[in-house]
């Protein structure tokens, strides 16, 4: 790196260029525009290189951040792009989706005073840089074991995994019943965060690294998991969390209620030329007014949404004050500037619906912030005789996601429990064929982990 080590001073931290708000307002393209390679560079120059790096320990992969900023500043793109992939199996998509504001830029030591060394964005350089100029993940030392595995969820646990087995000589057969692999990632984020064509690249890179894909198959019913488990030596199950939270509001069932995933999973599909379906119909919300419920990322991704479709008002609205909001701070700014209002302090008590029972609108109440809860973030106290409406003609419920039922799974005394894992059923007596012993079972929590007693994350 440079031999000025106030360089942090000389130079102010910078983020790449936002495209013009007109076009953010009507297309569902990345946002920002790419560091060009002085900006990565100067950027990258501004690392102190930590004795003790607050920013790998945050992260939750724990990336090398200071090594291969140091690469990046030194134009050794196919080392740090090799020295990313060592902890990461998809760099590209954190540097473009992570909170780092929350996570490894939050905890920069320069934030405070300086601002952060822009992590994400160096990230997201390093390694579109790298595949643009040709690197590939090296396999020439890998040696095949024979032993092949059946991997049930392309996102990102089920990629990981596929990732880390391929690199350890285990050929990784990955099944899911979207056309495309990435799960959320593909389906779940819009294009204005994560473009498609991200996602197509790594399904191209995993392809050349020898993992196949076996996509738009549905386990139970295009294939069966006791005919995988009879093929295979293991089967690993991503299958992701899928069944929406709901707030327990009156009529919250009613025509024009929407929970956020389907919402967002059709608008994508509609964008990439893939048909809808009957339980993830599209929606548009041109020309409504539209009440997104949540506080969260998945909150801002509705908005933002709404907006591109034209809406004729969009409106946030959060139980507690901005904040003890969960989402990022800068999606939330990008939110305002395209126009989102946010109304904080209001608890939603049930929807309005008129004469047709349609949405009209929705009850709310105004609230005030008590004590902290058992994490810490202060309780919302809903103010007495504060009850009011808000005229909505379309509202979305982003109140968070659990993992979906899946009789086929549950054949093999996998449950769900009260939290977002699967687990072994309860104790019972089992024959020896309910539970085969190559059925692996991992929790998963985070983007990138799956497995409560391995991590799928790290080589």
């Amino acid at each position: 790196m440079s031999q000025n080590v106030y360089q942090f001073i000389d130079l102010q931290r910078v983020d790449p260029p936002k495209k013009p708000l007109k076009i953010r307002k009507i297309e569902f393209v990345e946002i920002y525009e790419p560091f060009s390679e002085g900006q990565a560079k100067a950027q990258a120059d501004r690392c102190l290189s930590c004795g003790n790096p607050y920013c790998e320990w945050k992260c939750p992969v724990h990336n090398y951040i200071p090594n291969w900023l140091k690469l990046a500043n030194e134009g050794r793109i196919f080392e740090a792009a090799e020295l990313s992939h060592q902890t990461n199996t998809l760099p590209e998509v954190c540097g473009r989706v992570c909170p780092q504001d929350r996570l490894c830029e939050g905890s920069c030591t320069l934030n405070d005073e300086f601002g952060a060394v822009t992590i994400g964005n160096i990230e997201r350089y390093i390694n579109d840089k790298a595949f643009e100029m040709g690197w590939r993940p090296d396999l020439s030392d890998v040696k095949p074991t024979g032993k092949t595995v059946a991997i049930i969820g392309a996102g990102p646990a089920g990629l990981a995994c596929a990732d880390v087995l391929t690199r350890n000589g285990v050929k990784a057969v990955v099944f899911d019943r979207h056309p495309e692999i990435g799960g959320l990632l593909t389906f779940g984020i819009p294009a204005f965060k994560l473009e498609k064509e991200v996602m197509t690249r790594r399904r191209e890179i995993f392809t050349g690294m020898g993992i196949e894909f076996k996509l738009n198959t549905e386990v139970g019913r295009d294939v069966q998991l006791d005919d995988l488990l009879k093929e295979y030596d293991a089967v690993f199950l991503g299958v992701g969390t899928y069944q929406s939270m709901r707030g327990g509001l009156d009529n919250e069932d009613a025509p024009g209620v929407y929970d956020a995933l389907p919402f967002l999973i059709a608008n994508t599909k509609q964008i990439m030329g893939f048909g809808e379906t009957a339980d993830e119909p599209y929606v548009s919300m041109e020309g409504k007014r539209v009440v997104v419920l949540g506080g969260g990322d998945t909150a801002m991704d509705c908005v933002r949404t709404s907006v591109r479709q034209n809406a004729a008002h969009v409106i946030c609205a959060y139980r507690r004050d901005e904040e003890n909001m969960p989402g990022s701070k800068r999606e939330v700014k990008n939110a305002r500037e395209e126009g989102v209002e946010f109304q904080f302090n209001v608890q939603p008590l049930g929807v309005e619906v008129n004469a047709n029972g349609k949405v009209c609108g929705v009850k709310m109440a105004r609230t005030e912030m008590g004590q902290p809860d058992a994490k810490g973030r202060r309780r919302a106290e809903i103010v007495p005789g504060s009850e009011h409406v808000v005229p909505a003609d379309a509202v979305v419920m982003a109140f968070g996601f659990r993992p979906h039922s899946m009789e086929w799974l549950a054949k093999h005394s996998v449950e769900l429990d009260s939290g977002p894992y699967y687990r072994p059923g309860r104790q019972r007596k089992r024959l020896p064929d309910q539970q085969p012993e190559n059925l692996r079972r991992w929790r998963y929590r985070s983007r990138f982990r799956s497995g409560g007693h391995r991590d799928c994350r790290r080589s």
